[in-house]
This record gives structure tokens, sequence and C-alpha cells, in this order.
């Protein structure tokens, strides 16, 4: 969207603040619905005991039919000198000055915000995403960066849906004939967009599912094999509850005794692997151990991923990984490479990708890293490759260029190069193995690869998402604002809004995925994954592609979010927000 757009639609959303509270019309129909307390107004209201517009933008109206009431939550009288002050809350929630009954001036408040929420936000206004963004979790300038690591699958090398497919069936097959399972899983074909990076696992349960930020199953997301579980057996099956205590839901590398969180990109095949052999014995009332075949079914895809038997040709997008390290390596960056992949599987990748000199980029190459250990322990000695790939005897004294090393630890690589701190930069696709110690031990900058940024900015930016979301922030606003009413007509309308709400939360779900939704957020809250997101990655983005967007003295600022407390000022939102993104128009020549 142009800047001239955002220019109207602000000046737009101006005018309409002449006559009502900016602040106020725009959070109730788009932004934060906490109760936002008093409200100083633009003028004095309800002098000399006055009618007055709602906080919502309903106008005064002067009949005796249809008369409006000042909302409770955000509305005060201003008192000077021996003016009346304002009532109490209970003075004002429970008036009887209405007369008009209650269901017909909740209906009206429910119409009146419709009209706003189609007046305010317009078609095609939040099309504002660019899903070459760099999205910044904490202040970076490149400026400083002197150095740039590397992770490799999902990172330097991003691949096609087909290579999900291809592991699924390998391990599958697998499992078939190795570990001798029922012949009838095999009839299982992979489902894509079946599962979603992120999700937990109930070991013992046998059940894969969403967990919020604040440990909570997201009810409607727990699928027993390929079947939806109901909400009671959920509560049911959790003590009542559907939270999941600290010691139970995951540890720091996200297994716990109980749950996994499957974090890589590799492991959406293995997720749905597990749910189509749990609904084979769910379906034929076979008994089984659900902790067996979570184990098998772990072995064998990861099996399938240590061999590394898939081809180069999943690769995508292999010229703009040659683009990022050439421009790199042009501007006199540091480069290196750590990865748990084979230097055969690595070397033929970086050849497709880049070509035969692909090393000629690199000052430091590590393979079989086997990350998370290499951040964490020091025991692992490194050991030099030859030309052939085959193991050296001689003691590491330098990583030196052009040298392929296995092994070995970040304590000896931090000795032997002197890169430390804020000046290395390093990416890669998961946030445990690759981001979290590194962050959090060792004080590097960490960008996230989250590929699934892609579809879901596609989806964030569609006119039918939008208006949804919108509306169900407005209707949920409303219903806050509301619930004092509680005479029974009154609450069989706030019965078939909260209806709405579920109906309206359930589609917004479905444009991302049917079974599981965003892997961002649950209905209202940031998800488990999202919350490490967070936690672990200083900048994230959808491919390393994306810093050909950027300069790189280019400075990324963390967008200010407010806090439940805090004001949510839409104007602060707009200009520092969503103006960011338009930018990249103007950066594209970098490429």
């Amino acid at each position: 969207m142009s800047c001239q757009k955002i220019r109207t639609f602000s000046h737009a959303l101006w005018q309409t603040s002449k006559s009502t509270s900016l602040c106020k019309v725009y959070v109730a129909s788009c932004g934060s619905v906490a109760s936002t307390g008093p409200t100083t107004q633009i003028g004095k209201c309800c002098e000399d005991e006055q009618s007055c517009g709602s906080d919502l933008g309903i106008q005064p109206v002067r009949s005796t039919a249809i008369p409006t009431s000042p909302s409770p939550a955000n509305h005060r009288h201003v008192a000077s000198n021996n003016q009346r002050v304002s009532p109490t809350l209970s003075e004002r929630a429970f008036t009887t000055e209405l007369q008009i009954d209650s269901k017909t001036y909740l209906w009206s408040r429910y119409n009146e915000m419709k009209r706003l929420v189609h007046d305010l936000i317009p078609p095609g206004v939040c099309n504002l995403l660019n899903p070459s963004t760099i999205y910044a979790n904490n202040e970076v300038d490149l400026d400083e960066v002197d150095i740039y690591g590397f992770d490799y699958d999902y990172t330097l090398a991003l691949y096609s849906n087909t290579l999900d497919t291809m592991i699924y069936n390998t391990a599958r097959d697998f499992l078939v004939k190795h570990y001798k399972y029922p012949e009838g899983i095999s009839k299982y074909d992979y489902i894509p967009n079946f599962a979603a990076r992120g999700l937990h696992y109930d070991i013992q349960k046998g059940l894969l599912m969403k967990i919020d930020a604040f440990h909570y199953i997201q009810l409607g997301t727990v699928y027993r094999g390929l079947k939806p579980v109901p909400d009671h057996e959920v509560l049911e099956l959790y003590g009542g509850t559907h939270h999941v205590p600290l010691q139970e839901v995951s540890g720091f590398y996200g297994k716990g005794p109980m749950m996994k969180q499957f974090m890589d990109v590799f492991s959406i095949p293995e997720m749905t692997l597990l749910a189509a052999a749990n609904d084979y014995f769910n379906s034929n009332d076979i008994e089984y151990d659900p902790g067996h075949l979570y184990k098998d079914v772990s072995v064998s895809a990861f099996k399938v991923l240590k061999g590394r038997v898939y081809s180069y040709k999943y690769i995508l997008r292999g010229d703009e990984t040659y683009a990022v390290l050439h421009r790199l390596a042009s501007h006199g960056k540091k480069l290196f490479l750590i990865t748990n992949s084979p230097f055969s599987f690595v070397d033929k990748g970086m050849k497709y990708m880049v070509g035969k000199d692909w090393r000629d980029f690199f000052d430091v190459v590590i393979v079989q890293a086997d990350k998370p250990h290499f951040f964490n322990n020091c025991g692992k000695p490194f050991r030099r490759l030859d030309g052939n790939g085959d193991l050296q005897w001689d003691k590491i004294k330098s990583l030196d260029k052009g040298q392929i090393y296995k092994q070995g630890n970040l304590f000896d690589f931090l000795r032997l190069t002197g890169w430390r701190g804020s000046k290395v930069l390093y990416f890669g696709d998961h946030l445990y193995s690759d981001l979290a110690d590194l962050m959090l031990r060792h004080g590097w900058r960490t960008g996230a690869i989250v590929p699934e940024l892609e579809v879901e900015t596609r989806v964030v930016n569609t006119e039918q998402y939008a208006q949804s979301l919108t509306w169900l922030q407005a209707l949920t606003g409303l219903l806050e604002r509301m619930q004092m009413h509680r005479d029974l007509k009154s609450k069989e309308v706030l019965q078939d809004w909260l209806k709405e709400r579920e109906e309206l939360r359930a589609v917004t779900k479905n444009l991302f995925n049917p079974h599981f939704g965003s892997i961002f957020r649950t209905c209202h809250n940031p998800t488990f994954f999202s919350r490490r997101l967070c936690r672990f990655s200083d900048l994230y983005m959808a491919s390393i592609s994306c810093l050909l967007n950027y300069d790189l003295s280019y400075t990324f600022y963390p967008r200010r979010t407010p806090l439940q407390h805090e004001a949510p000022l839409w104007m602060d939102q707009l200009c520092t927000g969503c103006m960011k993104t338009p930018f990249l128009e103007e950066m594209a020549h970098i490429r």
C-alpha cells in the first residue's frame, strides 16, 4: 500500500476524530479491547447534565424513542468549581434512565459498531505486509555486524513441499518394514498442511495439540490421530483444566517427560506420520503403547534425515542464496557455516545453489556439528576433513579458510576465531538447536528463518481476514463494555454475541490451517512457538533472501506495541509500524 493511501486513511481518521475521540473509536473497532478506563475527552462533556455521545462513536440522539446512554467504562463528567462530579461505576452501570429496553439498546450498539467497522476500515486498508520484510524483536544495527553465520537446512537451503512427502513415505515404509508395524499403515498417504510447526505431542496420551505462551491448550486444536478430540474430553484428560504444568509441557530444548514440541520444519512429516499411525490403531481398535509408537516414529524419521538421501533438486531459490553470500562477502563481511548435515550432502547442495567454488565465500565451514551440544558442551574437539571428506588426525590449532571441519564446540570456536558478542549474527531455523544458546549464553545476535511467514502473510493480507479480525476485535470490545447488562433479555443478546465471536475465531483460524490455525497465535494469545521466537531471536524473516532488501548499515527497530495497561494509540501504530513496510519498495535497488 502506497504512502499516499496511508496518508489518505490517516486524514479520514482525523476527520472522524473531530466529532468523537479517535483513540476510543478506533480502539473499539480495530485495536486492543482491554478496558481503557477513564479517558480525557476533547473539551468539556456532560456539563449541566446534558446528554453525551457514547465512547463508541454514537452521536447524542435527542429523542424519547431511542435515547443514548453514556458508556460506563470510558466516560466521566468534568468537574469544575461546584459542578457535580461523576457518579460511581455502580451508579452508572445500573442507571435506570434508559427509556428503551436493554435488548434494543444492545443491538443498536451492535449495529452502530458494525457501521463504524465498515466505514473506518475500508477494504484493502490492512493489505500492508510484505513477505520480504525482516521483523525485529530487538534493535539491531547491521553496521555493527562484521561476521555472519548460517545453518544449512532451511536457512541457506529452502526445500519444496514435495520433500515432506518423500520423508513421510520413506519413514512410513521403514516403520512397517523394520519395526514390523501393520501393513495397513502403508495405506495412509501424506496429508499436506495437516500439521504445523511448533505443535506439542503428548507422548503417553498420543495427542497432537497447540499450546499458547501461558501453557494453555487451545481447545479445538487437539487431535487423536486424524480426528479432533471434543473439548469436554480434553478437560477430562487433563484433570478438569486445559492448562499444562511447566514441568510437563517441555524442557529448554522442547523435550519434556510428558510432551515433545516439534520446532523443526523437518518435523512436519514426522507429526503427520504419528497422527496417521495413531489413527490406524484407534480406528481398528488395536491396543498399543503410544510411547513406543512415538519412539519408533522418531527413530524412523531420524534415520531418513541422518541419511540425507534427498536430492538437491528439492532446493528452492538457490540463486538468491548466492546473491546474499556474494553481497556480504563483497562488503568485507566474514562468513561461516555451522551445520549438523554431513559434508557430502552440503557440498552437493551448495554446488547446485552457489557453484563449485562455494567454499571461497566462507572463512570457516563446520559440518556434523551436533547442535545444540556444539553450543553448550566443550568436550568434542574439531577434526579436519580432506577434499574427499575423509577424517584427518592432525591437531587443530586454527580454523583456516578453504578447510572443512567436523564436530568441535563453540568454546574452541570462540578461542580460535575471536568472534564474540553482538558483532556476530547467526541465522538458523530451529529456535532451540540453532539460536537459544547463542542468544542466552553467548550474546550473539540471532536471526530466525521462518518459511511459514510467506503463507501466513498472504492470509493476513486478504480482505476476508482483515474484515473478520477487525469485526472480531470490535465485537469483543462490545462484549467487554456491555457485560454489566444482566437482565434475561440482555443475557440472550450477549450469548448471541459470544456465539458469533466463536464463529469468527473459527473463520480466522481456518484461513491459516483448518486443524491448528496460525503458528503464531491461538485465538488471542501468542503460541508457545511465538513466545520462544521472541525470546531467542533478534530478527526473524521468511528466508535469508530478505537481507537483499536492506542496506548493510540498516538499523532494525522493534515496533513498540502497547502493553495491556498502556493506551493503544493508533496514530503511533500507523506511523511507526505500518510505514516500515512500503519502505522496501525504495530499497529494491539493492538487489
